[in-house]
């Protein structure tokens, strides 16, 4: 059966700030082409990778990919709270095929999950629990990371994985591209952000309330003229290309510093779209079917959607 992907760029203030010009209706066509392609794939089984932001991983154990056999969202940033729709049997599917192959990953029976997860579930399908899921943890923001190659054979066995569902399995890639929002890290933090940090699980609603008004207040300032922080427009179309043309592997060059450096902190969330592209390629030849980019200082983004098939699905 084929498979098929979409990959979106997230933002934590798609809610609460107003982009300049026409931007808020080229994103809002974008998605409205993604979603078009999403309904005539007609999935049976949606495959989420997308990354955390200290909602559900913390430092007490931060595994570099972990597949949940059930999730719920924690409901930030205007995002629904709640169960996602897993399926517990193809989540274990995905578990053991992965193990086997080598690829080591952690497994959840109690995943947690936050706006990376939820936003493009309820942008392509109406809601979190529209439609099955397997939710795949990609960590794309807690130091030290390990090789962005590791991420690349990761997709490549999920794509082996799924193709051996013999289901119609979209695989949805949350994040990016190049951003670097204000998030805290643990070296140098202050004790009560490093507690945070390595624990910081089930905050008051007045702690989660402040953390969102510091991202928000964040983007606003853009609005109002501050620079922004760095975007890398030049560093996303490139990585664009390399989708498209399905050169992945060029990938296994890049450092972790090098891309920190060209794209900020965070846009090693580019590692779930990598991983997306890649199980693609495992199951057959692929062709990018769209691709919307644009820089987007006030959501302190490059914000990117693709839509992709294996070749035989056409």
């Amino acid at each position: 059966m084929p498979l098929a992907a979409i990959t979106a760029s997230h933002t934590p203030l798609m809610h609460t700030v107003e982009p300049r010009g026409d931007t808020r209706a080229a994103v809002d066509a974008a998605f409205a082409q993604a979603r078009a392609f999403a309904a005539d794939f007609r999935p049976d089984l949606v495959v989420v990778v997308a990354p955390d932001h200290y909602n559900g991983m913390f430092y007490d154990l931060m595994p570099p990919f972990c597949v949940g056999t059930a999730a719920d969202a924690v409901g930030d940033y205007g995002t629904g709270a709640g169960p996602l729709d897993v399926d517990r049997a193809a989540a274990r599917h995905v578990v053991r095929e992965l193990l086997a192959t080598g690829i080591d990953l952690a497994m959840s029976e109690r995943m947690i999950v936050d706006h990376g997860f939820a936003q493009p579930l309820e942008l392509l399908f109406g809601a979190i629990d529209a439609v099955p899921t397997v939710p795949v943890f990609v960590n794309s923001l807690a130091v030290p990371f390990g090789p962005i190659r590791r991420t690349r054979l990761l997709g490549e066995a999920l794509g082996r994985a799924l193709v051996a569902l013999d289901r119609r399995v979209l695989l949805l890639g949350s994040g990016g591209l190049s951003h670097d929002p204000p998030l805290p890290t643990l070296e140098g933090a202050p004790p009560e952000v490093a507690a945070r940090l390595v624990a910081g699980r089930n905050p008051t609603p007045e702690e989660r309330a402040a953390r969102e008004a510091r991202v928000r207040d964040a983007g606003l300032a853009v609005v109002a003229g501050e620079p922004g922080p760095r975007l890398n427009p030049d560093w996303d179309r490139a990585f664009l290309d390399l989708l498209a043309e399905c050169r992945l592997a060029a990938a296994d060059t890049w450092t972790n510093d090098w891309i920190t450096a060209e794209a900020g902190n965070s846009a090693h969330e580019v590692r779930t779209w990598l991983a997306c592209y890649a199980a693609l390629g495992a199951a057959g030849p692929y062709t990018v079917r769209s691709s919307f980019y644009r820089p987007i200082p006030e959501w302190i983004a490059g914000f990117g959607i693709t839509t992709a098939e294996t070749r035989r699905s056409a």
